[in-house]
């Protein structure tokens, strides 16, 4: 029973907690409502709610990246970890229904790790959480670990299926979910809008303007601009996380990036997280929230634990000059888990407060604000055609703190923190009403579609078997391709058609069903040595109250988007005898649960840009969405059960890899794992924004993922012995390298780089290594090091 089981486990778990509050949580739940300074935390609980988020980084090293599609494009370290926040909302009535969303710091969901999360779901909670009711979202960033997929296409670029990255996905998402279930409680959820102007442009403007012009000039931009927020407010804590939904895409890290970074967004949620904790420790009966506050730096944790010491450099120099480097020091496996700065920050059973920016209709959304140039003229690209004198690969957008890619990373991830801190403030509109869900399985590569043709009658057409088009290989603006492609590009050419039929040549049925689309790849046909595309989709709709959450499997267009929400909004608000009003909030989550690629509208299929020719299931692939949510809206609506469908198939035994293994590590003679070979020079003075870097020797990282631990360390000196992490792994300003000197080297060294920020408490530091060498006979062992001490003034 849903409620037993929500009620138990607020009793017990990782962070459990009494259901009768003592003196001391009294005294929080009085400073929680002072805090916040609005109306949520002393309305009355409509649901149980819980949150939760786990570490899903994966290896870092090794392994192509999933995104770009650049076979090139090696994982050599890490610019902050990646995690899965999830939130479960749950009706606090017997029998009541529950939905579990899932936020990933990933490119995309993956049907595979779908199908095992669930299983794992199954056992563990019986019916509690299933397909209908759980949802698992990417936010796209193209930074993080590929090779946990199931299907040839996204694979081939990554060199096949990993079991290690797969796993680490999996696992981080079920511990987020049991974390939310453990957690619930009663609360209330409150819902916000507002537009966010600077944090994302059209990349396709060509086929945005091939809309119709009576449909265009509804609307004031051509991407969508709008945030939506829920924000979590638990009874006896008070707000404990928020979810919003804005679409922009996850590419501010180029094609070129090895580090793993949750691009803007995974960057957004850690600034709101880490301002949110530091707040609310530092003002305690002070308005937490307060909306004229200041936000032009990004909060840092340290100065809570840390208080600002005397300003005397020589006795800092002293201090430091007495500790050098060490190295060689053998440690346990969780001696970095231990380490961890956000670790010293819980107090006592208050939950952390988990903060998902998500993903929605980003298809033709690029978060490079400036424009697109050629880099050779640095003059405009071709609109049309995305090109530079006829290349492609010369045509690069320009984030906002172009050159530098962290720093337009960190404006577009600053610029959602700040709006959703804002929303945050000002959220009243209280969620109420019932929890619901209908999910089912379509095979999308047949399905019927009926659609209106231009003399105003009804005629049923067909999707396809999935195809890829020319234009799919010249890249975008974000992430230009090679070769002779081009965006725009509806005829093809004959030389790589001859290369297409090497490998399948599609009929003439399939030809003439993609067009205008010239086939470069017959995908959904193409099944050696096992299915190369998806043809068996997952839809779902996820209602909370008068929110209503769009589960798709791809990314939609910014038109499409609008498309597919009005269409399900109107389902909802028509009729006298439902429980919808015109308030009804429709987001779209993209790239939920599995993923197909693109969908764009019928007009913006026929330009044929990069997003027309991903679009998988023909021209009418947006319509079949649109029917297909219209039914499930409808049985909503109507409270009338859904055919589950066709179950999509699970490959994994079938998966192929040639990620050779980790064979050794070693270190030149003289030296051991963690021994600095470049150090930190002596009696180093650094000021803030200044960069300290060390190097050690070290072994490779896929020996030890480092889950919820960390490879990189910033410690500062407290007294006159003492060592306390102040940045870590999860830090924006400290990047982990890694590299060795050949791909056969069983030598290999780790690069600690600290851009020293503006909040840092001046001190003495060192910079700190964990990692774990792997010998010949297959033994692990784990060690650190240490740099040698410098000041910061």
């Amino acid at each position: 029973m849903a409620v037993a089981m929500g009620l138990s486990a607020a009793r017990s778990g990782g962070h459990r907690r009494g259901w009768r509050a003592s003196s001391v949580c009294l005294f929080l739940v009085a400073a929680s409502v002072a805090l916040c300074g609005c109306p949520g935390a002393a309305a009355k609980a409509d649901y149980l709610i819980g949150l939760g988020s786990y570490d899903i980084t994966g290896p870092a090293a090794d392994l192509v990246m999933m995104g770009y599609a650049n076979a090139e494009q090696f994982v050599s370290g890490v610019h902050f970890r990646l995690r899965a926040r999830t939130f479960v909302v749950a009706e606090p009535v017997e029998g009541g229904k529950r939905v579990a969303f899932v936020n990933l710091d990933a490119c995309m969901a993956s049907q595979l790790v779908t199908i095992k999360v669930l299983d794992r779901l199954k056992t563990r909670y019986g019916d509690l959480y299933t397909a209908e009711n759980v949802a698992i979202s990417g936010i796209h960033t193209h930074a993080g670990p590929g090779g946990y997929l199931q299907y040839v296409t996204y694979l081939v670029s990554t060199l096949g299926f990993n079991r290690q990255s797969f796993d680490a996905i999996v696992d981080g998402i079920e511990k987020s979910i049991i974390q939310a279930h453990e957690n619930l409680h009663p609360g209330s959820i409150f819902v916000n809008k507002g537009e966010l102007l600077d944090a994302g442009v059209s990349r396709s403007p060509s086929a945005y303007l091939n809309n119709p012009y009576d449909e265009r000039k509804k609307y004031s931009y051509d991407v969508d601009k709008e945030m939506t927020l829920l924000k979590f407010v638990d009874d006896e804590w008070g707000p404990v996380g928020s979810f919003n939904w804005f679409a922009t895409h996850g590419t501010s890290m180029s094609r070129t990036n090895s580090l793993i970074s949750g691009d803007n967004k995974g960057a957004a949620a850690r600034f709101m997280e880490d301002w949110f904790t530091k707040r609310s420790t530092e003002t305690i009966g002070h308005n937490l929230f307060r909306s004229d506050e200041k936000l032009n730096e990004i909060p840092r944790r340290v100065s809570i634990i840390i208080p600002q010491p005397h300003q005397n450099y020589e006795n800092f120099t002293r201090l430091a000059s007495s500790f050098q480097a060490t190295g060689g020091e053998r440690v346990t496996r969780l001696s970095s888990s231990t380490q961890r700065v956000r670790s010293v920050f819980r107090q006592g059973n208050r939950p952390a407060f988990v903060s998902a920016f998500c993903q929605s209709n980003c298809g033709d959304v690029s978060p490079n604000v400036l424009g697109a140039f050629c880099i050779d003229t640095g003059r405009p690209c071709d609109f049309n055609h995305s090109t530079c004198n006829g290349k492609n690969e010369l045509c690069y957008g320009r984030g906002p703190g172009y050159p530098d890619e962290f720093e337009s990373t960190r404006i577009i991830g600053e610029r959602q923190f700040k709006k959703a801190v804002d929303l945050l403030n000002t959220a009243s509109e209280q969620i109420k009403g019932k929890v619901d869900y209908r999910h089912t399985y379509l095979d999308f590569s047949q399905l019927k579609v009926t659609v209106s043709s231009s003399n105003g009658s009804e005629q049923v057409v067909k999707t396809c078997p999935a195809a890829l088009g020319f234009a799919l290989a010249a890249g975008t603006t974000d992430g230009p391709g090679a070769f002779d492609f081009k965006q725009g590009d509806n005829e093809g050419n004959p030389f790589w058609r001859l290369v297409r039929n090497l490998l399948k040549t599609p009929d003439k049925v399939q030809v003439e069903c993609q067009l205008p689309k010239p086939i470069l790849l017959d995908t959904g046909e193409m099944k050696q040595p096992y299915d190369w595309a998806p043809s068996i989709l997952p839809l779902q709709i996820l209602r909370i109250g008068q929110l209503v959450i769009l589960s798709v499997p791809g990314e939609f267009t910014t038109m499409a988007g609008r498309r597919l929400r009005d269409a399900v909004k109107m389902v909802l608000t028509s009729g006298g005898n439902n429980e919808f009003d015109s308030n009804v909030h429709v987001v779209i989550a993209g790239l939920t649960n599995t993923y197909s690629q693109y969908v764009t509208t019928f007009e913006e299929y026929e330009i044929q840009r990069y997003e027309g020719a991903s679009t998988l299931y023909g021209p009418h692939t947006l319509s079949a969405y649109i029917q297909e949510f219209k039914k499930l809206a409808n049985a909503l609506v109507n409270n009338q059960a859904v055919e589950p469908g066709p179950p999509p198939p699970d490959l994994q035994k079938k998966q192929i890899s040639i990620i050779p293994g980790v064979v050794m590590d070693a270190t030149p003679l003289g030296f051991n794992f963690g021994d600095v070979s470049d150090d930190v020079p002596a009696l180093s003075k650094f000021k803030k924004g200044d960069k300290v870097s060390a190097t050690f020797w070290s072994g490779c990282p896929r020996n030890d993922l480092m889950t919820e631990g960390t490879f990189s360390l910033v410690e500062r000196l407290q007294g006159i012995d003492t060592w306390v992490p102040a940045y870590d792994d999860d830090d924006f300003c400290l990047r982990f390298r890694w590299s060795r000197p050949s791909k056969l080297s069983p030598y290999s060294q780790a690069t600690i780089e600290w851009f020293i920020p503006d909040t840092a408490v001046a001190g003495v530091y060192r910079l700190r290594h964990y990692g774990a060498a792997k010998s010949l006979f297959g033994s692990v062992r784990h060690f650190t090091g240490a740099s040698r001490a410098f000041v910061v003034l």
